[in-house]
């Protein structure tokens, strides 16, 4: 063969290599187990939707479920034996036990084995649901068996040879031996005959404890157990009549079924058709079919048409017993609501399979649990992004305003850069109230609650609710009786009541009807009010309902989170239903949404009720204007603060005041600075820095130096930044974005407090 034609070849072989990758990533895709393909030095090749859930990366694929097992030495071991195998190429499959989220046991089945010469494939598969079901079958059998042992009629087995391989207790304890004596002795010994396998029926006068002899009918078949003749007889004492105990073996048959029909999860005997041959109460209740309606019908035809082909592939690989057993996740025909794990086990008669016997479990809430978590995890992920992104955004916004500040002292009102700086200052400000919205999704704002009377608030508000509808939108509002206190911060229910009925005024743009309706209810019992669970109690109910567009189905979900809007482009922020549920969330309230397109829709605020009445403000005299108060003074003011610009323009405007500055860009060059011979009179640190933190800092300088005040900043709320600080700890707290006034007054203070 020429170089070129072995060039040629090279090149169709890759070619077909790269058109069948997309296939075999498919294939990959679209098994049901987590799935990893990497080479032995770590690089992946391929792996699937349950591979990046469950497994790690393809260097340490076990890295993850090892960090779960904690402290558990079992389960490392399993672990480790896996790996060790993967080291040597050897294949190995395990079980092991991982503690669950919710509490509880999650089991995970794991295999690796050789791909190729220089690749491992990685499996896992939960396999929690299948112990369950095999703890279930294990505990039935055990029952079973007890219930042979303690018959009212006796029962062993014999092979040809006349030699006992099994006997149950009843017949045992006639004898008067222990069960464990008699298996491997001779019928001639026991009996002192052996009985004619061509007879059905033997009387036998038997020798029982003490000494005592007992008339006895013995009956008995013969079956073939794998090649080998055994019989299966029954020892009836005192020559039952016949009538007796085949009395006795119907209360078997309905104890058995008893067991069957009662039993926690759906079971069906399915016949070698594929017919459904039996079924228990369980699996009618989840099918929302009776007995004589699954009887005789194909079971596949019982599944969701998508599903149908997998699961008679599945079904016909184990009836030709080329797979042990099968586990299947389906939906139902016609209850495209219920969920249903399918386990799958064939059933043996004369050593052949007979059939299968099929396990089902309702796993619809399980689903749905799972869902929700999943959107509270993302809720809850998207509030701590949105709180970073508001305190790195606090920090630029520092820098910005104060630096106006500094150009406006030399720039004034005559100066023609003067309405360019406030331009500036204005949009740093609009920013500002921007952040603000952000850190009340993320739940780090300040409140100061107080008890509100519901009924008095939306009073209040009706008159600005209605200018801000206009004159197309009829506002009715229905107050509910001795609906109760709310504790709320006043501002920011008027913040959330206002958002609504702006986001309902948006969405009736030819007029419409916005209701707002309260009422005291009560929770008896933990209600799943979307990803959350409700806890039982009473709550005030505020339902602010519209007749606007509505929301469609596939936007519900996503509607609380920040920068989401279905408006059109610059019709929004976004950020104002996701300041509406971080409110909610922040008073320990919930907030909930029902609509449909072309219906309206209904925002529900559950918030807990308090019988208490909420106190009366007393009006105070206005005081008279005072004159600009003096910012300047004297002293040495340590300041702390990783950003460069915010200390940069701090730096400055404390030097502006009078003030000597010693600056450093983290805690430890503060702390070198403190343990000094220099006099510090405040120290100013903000609280997020590389290193040793402000709150830190602020803890070592109370106990070392007293006397030097302190005050905090951040842009995060002060119950946030605080951190379990004491508020009588003598801290001050100076929120991002400051002004050059605000900083250089919150100095004056705390230099002339005692």
């Amino acid at each position: 063969m020429t170089a070129g034609s072995v060039l040629a070849h090279r090149w169709g072989q890759a070619r077909r290599a790269a058109a069948k990758a997309p296939l075999l990533a498919a294939a990959l895709e679209s098994e049901t187990r987590a799935c990893l393909i990497a080479t032995e030095d770590g690089l992946e090749i391929l792996r699937n939707a349950g591979g990046r859930r469950l497994l790690g990366p393809a260097a340490a694929p076990l890295a993850p479920l090892m960090t779960r097992a904690g402290a558990d030495d079992r389960t490392l071991g399993e672990l480790e034996r896996l790996q060790a195998a993967a080291l040597v190429r050897a294949p190995r499959r395990t079980e092991v036990a991982l503690p669950a989220e919710g509490g509880g046991r999650e089991w995970l089945a794991l295999e690796v084995r050789p791909a190729g010469k220089t690749a491992l494939a990685w499996f896992a598969e939960d396999v929690t649901a299948r112990r369950a079901i095999e703890e279930t079958l294990r505990r039935e059998n055990e029952w079973l068996a007890d219930f042979v042992d303690f018959l009212p009629v006796g029962c062993y087995s014999a092979d040809s040879d006349g030699i006992i391989r099994s006997v149950n207790h009843r017949l045992a304890e006639w004898l008067g031996r222990p069960p464990s004596e008699l298996v491997g002795q001779s019928l001639l010994d026991i009996l002192g005959c052996v009985p004619d396998p061509e007879a059905e029926r033997t009387e036998l006068r038997l020798l029982g404890r003490g000494g005592e002899v007992f008339q006895a009918l013995l009956a008995h078949s013969v079956f073939d157990d794998g090649g080998e003749i055994r019989t299966r007889s029954v020892v009836v004492r005192d020559m039952v009549p016949e009538h007796q105990w085949e009395r006795a073996l119907r209360t078997a048959e309905r104890r058995f079924r008893w067991l069957f029909d009662d039993a926690p999860v759906g079971i069906a005997l399915i016949e070698l058709d594929g017919t459904v041959g039996t079924c228990n109460l369980a699996l009618q209740s989840i099918m929302g079919i009776d007995h004589d309606g699954l009887v005789g019908c194909p079971l596949t035809e019982y599944i969701a048409e998508e599903q149908r082909p997998l699961a008679f592939e599945q079904l016909s690989k184990v009836l030709a017993g080329s797979l042990p057993g099968t586990h299947l996740e389906v939906r139902l025909r016609g209850r495209r609501d219920v969920i249903a794990q399918l386990f799958v086990s064939p059933t043996h008669e004369d050593g052949d399979i007979s059939g299968l016997i099929v396990h089902f479990i309702d796993a619809t809430e399980q689903r749905n649990l799972e869902v929700q978590f999943a959107q509270s995890q993302k809720m809850q992920a998207m509030g701590q992004l949105a709180g970073g992104v508001a305190h790195d955004f606090n920090n630029l916004l520092t820098a910005m305003i104060g630096f106006c500040d500094l150009l406006l002292q030399r720039h004034g009102p005559g100066d023609p850069s003067f309405a360019d700086i406030m331009q500036i200052k204005q949009n740093a400000n609009r920013a500002a109230s921007l952040v603000r919205q952000l850190l009340a999704f993320s739940r780090r704002q300040a409140l100061q609650p107080k008890l509100l009377n519901v009924t008095d608030a939306l009073a209040d508000l009706n008159n600005l609710l209605r200018r801000l509808l206009g004159e197309t939108i009829e506002l009715k509002v229905v107050h509910g009786r001795q609906t109760g206190s709310v504790r709320v911060d006043p501002g920011q229910f008027d913040q959330v009541i206002i958002n609504l009925a702006v986001n309902a005024r948006d969405a009736m743009p030819g007029g419409g009807t916005l209701t707002i309706r309260t009422g005291a209810v009560k929770v008896e019992q933990p209600v799943q009010r979307g990803p959350e669970l409700m806890p039982a109690g009473d709550y005030v109910l505020i339902e602010v309902s519209d007749t606007g567009t509505g929301i469609a189905k596939e936007n519900l979900a996503r509607i609380f989170e920040p920068f989401f809007s279905t408006k059109e482009v610059g019709a929004g922020t976004g950020l104002g239903l996701s300041t509406v549920y971080g409110i909610v969330r922040q008073t320990d309230g919930f907030v909930l949404v029902e609509s449909e397109l072309g219906q309206g829709a209904s925002f529900s605020i559950y918030l807990p009720r308090i019988e208490a009445e909420p106190e009366v403000e007393t009006k105070r005299p206005i005081p008279p204007p005072e004159m600009a108060p003096d910012l300047t003074g004297s002293g040495t003011i340590l300041l702390v603060e990783d950003e460069d610009a915010v200390r940069l323009f701090a730096g400055r405007a404390l030097r502006n005041k009078g003030y000597r500055v010693i600056e450093a860009r983290s805690g430890e060059q503060a702390l070198d600075v403190l343990r000094g011979d220099e006099a510090i009179d405040v120290l100013i640190s903000d609280v997020v820095m590389p290193g040793m933190d402000g709150v830190t800092l602020a803890r070592l300088v109370r106990m070392e130096r007293p006397a030097i005040r302190v005050i905090l900043i951040s842009g995060y709320s002060e119950d946030v930044a605080r951190n379990g600080i004491d508020p009588d700890a003598g801290i001050h707290f100076l929120p991002k974005p400051f002004s050059l006034k605000q900083l250089a007054g919150a100095v004056k203070q705390v230099m002339t407090r005692d």
